[in-house]
Protein backbone atom coordinates (compact mmCIF):
# COMPACT_ATOMS: atom_id res chain seq x y z
CA UNK A 1 0.00 0.00 0.00
CA UNK A 2 1.33 3.43 -0.92
CA UNK A 3 2.23 5.83 1.91
CA UNK A 4 -0.45 8.37 2.78
CA UNK A 5 0.96 11.93 2.79
CA UNK A 6 -1.04 14.64 4.53
CA UNK A 7 -0.71 18.07 2.87
CA UNK A 8 -1.81 21.21 4.71
CA UNK A 9 -4.08 23.62 2.84
CA UNK A 10 -5.00 27.30 2.84
CA UNK A 11 -8.09 29.02 4.19
CA UNK A 12 -9.40 32.23 2.63
CA UNK A 13 -11.49 35.01 4.13
CA UNK A 14 -14.38 33.82 1.98
CA UNK A 15 -14.31 30.48 3.84
CA UNK A 16 -12.73 28.54 0.97
CA UNK A 17 -10.19 25.77 1.46
CA UNK A 18 -7.56 25.67 -1.28
CA UNK A 19 -4.30 24.00 -2.29
CA UNK A 20 -2.34 24.38 -5.54
CA UNK A 21 -2.62 21.19 -7.55
CA UNK A 22 1.14 20.86 -8.02
CA UNK A 23 1.59 19.74 -4.39
CA UNK A 24 -0.78 16.86 -5.04
CA UNK A 25 0.87 16.01 -8.36
CA UNK A 26 4.37 16.06 -6.86
CA UNK A 27 3.41 13.67 -4.05
CA UNK A 28 1.57 11.32 -6.40
CA UNK A 29 4.44 11.28 -8.88
CA UNK A 30 6.78 10.32 -6.03
CA UNK A 31 4.67 7.28 -5.18
CA UNK A 32 2.59 8.68 -2.34
CA UNK A 33 -1.14 9.07 -1.87
CA UNK A 34 -1.91 12.76 -1.22
CA UNK A 35 -4.48 13.62 1.45
CA UNK A 36 -5.41 17.28 1.88
CA UNK A 37 -5.60 18.44 5.50
CA UNK A 38 -8.08 21.31 5.83
CA UNK A 39 -7.20 24.47 7.73
CA UNK A 40 -9.54 25.70 10.42
CA UNK A 41 -10.16 22.32 12.04
CA UNK A 42 -9.73 21.83 15.77
CA UNK A 43 -6.20 21.25 17.14
CA UNK A 44 -7.81 18.43 19.12
CA UNK A 45 -7.77 16.44 15.87
CA UNK A 46 -3.95 16.48 15.59
CA UNK A 47 -3.51 13.04 17.12
CA UNK A 48 -6.20 11.56 14.89
CA UNK A 49 -4.64 13.10 11.80
CA UNK A 50 -1.16 11.85 12.63
CA UNK A 51 -2.56 8.41 13.40
CA UNK A 52 -3.93 8.35 9.86
CA UNK A 53 -1.17 9.80 7.67
CA UNK A 54 2.26 8.27 7.19
CA UNK A 55 4.04 11.55 6.42
CA UNK A 56 3.36 15.29 6.53
CA UNK A 57 3.91 18.01 3.95
CA UNK A 58 3.61 21.57 5.28
CA UNK A 59 2.68 23.72 2.28
CA UNK A 60 3.31 27.37 1.42
CA UNK A 61 1.01 30.27 2.20
CA UNK A 62 0.70 33.52 4.16
CA UNK A 63 2.84 34.85 6.99
CA UNK A 64 3.06 33.16 10.37
CA UNK A 65 1.52 35.26 13.16
CA UNK A 66 4.48 36.63 15.17
CA UNK A 67 2.48 36.12 18.37
CA UNK A 68 3.55 32.47 18.11
CA UNK A 69 7.19 33.44 18.58
CA UNK A 70 6.64 36.23 21.07
CA UNK A 71 6.90 39.33 18.88
CA UNK A 72 4.51 42.16 18.01
CA UNK A 73 3.59 42.62 14.32
CA UNK A 74 6.26 44.30 12.21
CA UNK A 75 4.97 47.23 10.07
CA UNK A 76 5.58 45.13 6.94
CA UNK A 77 4.00 41.93 8.20
CA UNK A 78 1.74 40.50 5.51
CA UNK A 79 -1.57 38.71 5.88
CA UNK A 80 -1.78 35.95 8.47
CA UNK A 81 -4.09 32.96 8.72
CA UNK A 82 -5.13 32.07 12.28
CA UNK A 83 -6.99 29.05 10.90
CA UNK A 84 -3.72 27.65 9.56
CA UNK A 85 -1.44 28.63 12.44
CA UNK A 86 -3.70 27.06 15.05
CA UNK A 87 -3.63 23.64 13.37
CA UNK A 88 -0.26 23.61 11.57
CA UNK A 89 1.96 24.61 14.51
CA UNK A 90 0.74 21.83 16.84
CA UNK A 91 0.61 19.43 13.87
CA UNK A 92 4.25 20.09 12.99
CA UNK A 93 5.36 19.81 16.62
CA UNK A 94 3.54 16.53 17.16
CA UNK A 95 4.74 15.04 13.86
CA UNK A 96 8.36 15.65 14.86
CA UNK A 97 7.77 14.19 18.32
CA UNK A 98 6.23 11.06 16.79
CA UNK A 99 9.04 10.65 14.27
CA UNK A 100 6.81 11.11 11.21
CA UNK A 101 8.62 12.13 8.02
CA UNK A 102 8.09 15.86 7.40
CA UNK A 103 8.75 18.00 4.33
CA UNK A 104 8.17 21.71 4.99
CA UNK A 105 7.94 24.10 2.03
CA UNK A 106 8.24 27.94 2.13
CA UNK A 107 5.72 28.94 4.84
CA UNK A 108 6.17 25.35 5.97
CA UNK A 109 9.83 25.81 6.96
CA UNK A 110 8.76 28.84 8.97
CA UNK A 111 5.93 26.93 10.68
CA UNK A 112 8.32 24.08 11.46
CA UNK A 113 10.91 26.41 13.00
CA UNK A 114 8.34 28.26 15.11
CA UNK A 115 6.68 25.01 16.20
CA UNK A 116 10.01 23.80 17.57
CA UNK A 117 10.83 27.05 19.37
CA UNK A 118 12.55 29.21 16.74
CA UNK A 119 11.78 32.72 15.45
CA UNK A 120 11.42 34.45 12.09
CA UNK A 121 12.43 37.61 10.31
CA UNK A 122 9.03 39.17 9.66
CA UNK A 123 10.25 41.12 6.63
CA UNK A 124 13.51 40.32 4.86
CA UNK A 125 13.73 43.61 2.96
CA UNK A 126 13.70 45.80 6.05
CA UNK A 127 15.39 43.46 8.54
CA UNK A 128 18.30 41.95 6.55
CA UNK A 129 20.62 44.58 5.04
CA UNK A 130 21.76 43.78 1.51
CA UNK A 131 19.26 40.98 1.01
CA UNK A 132 18.44 39.67 -2.45
CA UNK A 133 15.01 40.07 -3.97
CA UNK A 134 13.13 37.09 -2.57
CA UNK A 135 9.87 37.71 -4.41
CA UNK A 136 10.64 36.87 -8.02
CA UNK A 137 8.58 38.01 -10.99
CA UNK A 138 9.74 35.14 -13.21
CA UNK A 139 7.54 32.07 -13.84
CA UNK A 140 7.12 29.88 -10.77
CA UNK A 141 9.06 27.00 -12.34
CA UNK A 142 12.10 29.19 -13.00
CA UNK A 143 15.02 29.39 -10.57
CA UNK A 144 16.31 32.91 -9.91
CA UNK A 145 19.08 32.58 -7.31
CA UNK A 146 21.55 29.94 -6.20
CA UNK A 147 21.71 28.27 -2.82
CA UNK A 148 24.67 26.55 -1.21
CA UNK A 149 23.86 23.22 0.46
CA UNK A 150 26.03 21.54 3.10
CA UNK A 151 27.95 18.61 1.66
CA UNK A 152 27.20 16.35 4.65
CA UNK A 153 23.44 17.01 4.78
CA UNK A 154 20.42 14.90 3.95
CA UNK A 155 19.30 17.75 1.71
CA UNK A 156 22.33 17.47 -0.55
CA UNK A 157 21.63 13.75 -0.92
CA UNK A 158 18.03 14.47 -1.92
CA UNK A 159 18.98 17.16 -4.43
CA UNK A 160 22.13 15.49 -5.71
CA UNK A 161 24.03 18.79 -5.71
CA UNK A 162 25.59 21.25 -3.26
CA UNK A 163 24.72 24.20 -5.50
CA UNK A 164 21.38 24.62 -7.19
CA UNK A 165 19.20 27.45 -8.47
CA UNK A 166 15.82 27.85 -6.78
CA UNK A 167 12.70 29.96 -7.17
CA UNK A 168 11.73 32.42 -4.44
CA UNK A 169 8.37 33.73 -3.20
CA UNK A 170 8.68 34.88 0.40
CA UNK A 171 9.40 37.90 2.56
CA UNK A 172 9.72 36.06 5.87
CA UNK A 173 12.46 33.58 6.73
CA UNK A 174 14.04 31.68 9.60
CA UNK A 175 15.86 33.88 12.11
CA UNK A 176 16.74 32.09 15.37
CA UNK A 177 16.94 28.40 14.50
CA UNK A 178 15.07 25.94 16.72
CA UNK A 179 17.43 23.81 18.82
CA UNK A 180 16.31 20.56 17.14
CA UNK A 181 17.08 21.88 13.65
CA UNK A 182 20.31 22.42 11.77
CA UNK A 183 20.85 24.96 8.99
CA UNK A 184 21.91 23.10 5.83
CA UNK A 185 21.39 25.64 3.01
CA UNK A 186 21.69 29.39 2.50
CA UNK A 187 21.22 31.95 -0.26
CA UNK A 188 24.17 34.20 -1.20
CA UNK A 189 22.81 36.92 1.11
CA UNK A 190 22.83 34.57 4.09
CA UNK A 191 19.08 33.92 4.15
CA UNK A 192 18.41 30.41 5.44
CA UNK A 193 17.06 28.23 2.62
CA UNK A 194 17.17 24.78 4.19
CA UNK A 195 17.00 23.14 7.63
CA UNK A 196 16.79 19.56 8.80
CA UNK A 197 16.59 17.55 11.98
CA UNK A 198 19.61 15.26 12.27
CA UNK A 199 18.76 11.57 12.50
CA UNK A 200 15.27 11.77 11.04
CA UNK A 201 13.48 12.85 7.87
CA UNK A 202 12.47 16.36 8.90
CA UNK A 203 13.45 18.68 6.05
CA UNK A 204 12.46 22.29 5.49
CA UNK A 205 13.12 24.33 2.34
CA UNK A 206 12.38 27.99 1.74
CA UNK A 207 11.69 27.69 -1.98
CA UNK A 208 8.83 25.97 -3.89
CA UNK A 209 10.07 22.64 -5.33
CA UNK A 210 6.51 21.59 -6.17
CA UNK A 211 6.55 24.28 -8.87
CA UNK A 212 9.87 23.08 -10.30
CA UNK A 213 9.97 19.28 -10.01
CA UNK A 214 8.51 18.55 -13.45
CA UNK A 215 11.09 20.75 -15.23
CA UNK A 216 14.06 20.30 -12.88
CA UNK A 217 14.49 16.61 -11.99
CA UNK A 218 16.71 17.36 -8.96
CA UNK A 219 13.69 18.60 -7.01
CA UNK A 220 11.86 15.29 -7.43
CA UNK A 221 14.25 13.88 -4.85
CA UNK A 222 12.57 15.86 -2.07
CA UNK A 223 9.19 14.22 -2.66
CA UNK A 224 10.64 10.78 -3.33
CA UNK A 225 12.65 11.08 -0.14
CA UNK A 226 9.57 11.97 1.87
CA UNK A 227 7.66 8.96 0.57
CA UNK A 228 10.62 6.59 0.91
CA UNK A 229 11.24 7.73 4.51
CA UNK A 230 7.95 6.17 5.58
CA UNK A 231 9.41 2.67 5.28
CA UNK A 232 12.96 3.42 6.39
Amino acid sequence: MRPLVGITSSYTESDVQSLPANYVAAVESAGGVPLIIPAGISPELVDDLLGTVDALLLSGGPDVDPAFFGEPPHPRLGSVSPQRDMIEIPLARAAVQLGKPVLAICRGIQVLNVALGGTLYQDIGSQIPGALKHRQEAPRWHGTHDIAVDEDSRLVQLLGSAKIKVNTYHHQCVRDVASQLKVVARAPDGVIEGVEKPGSFVVGVQWHPECMYDKTPAFRGLFRGLVKAVDS
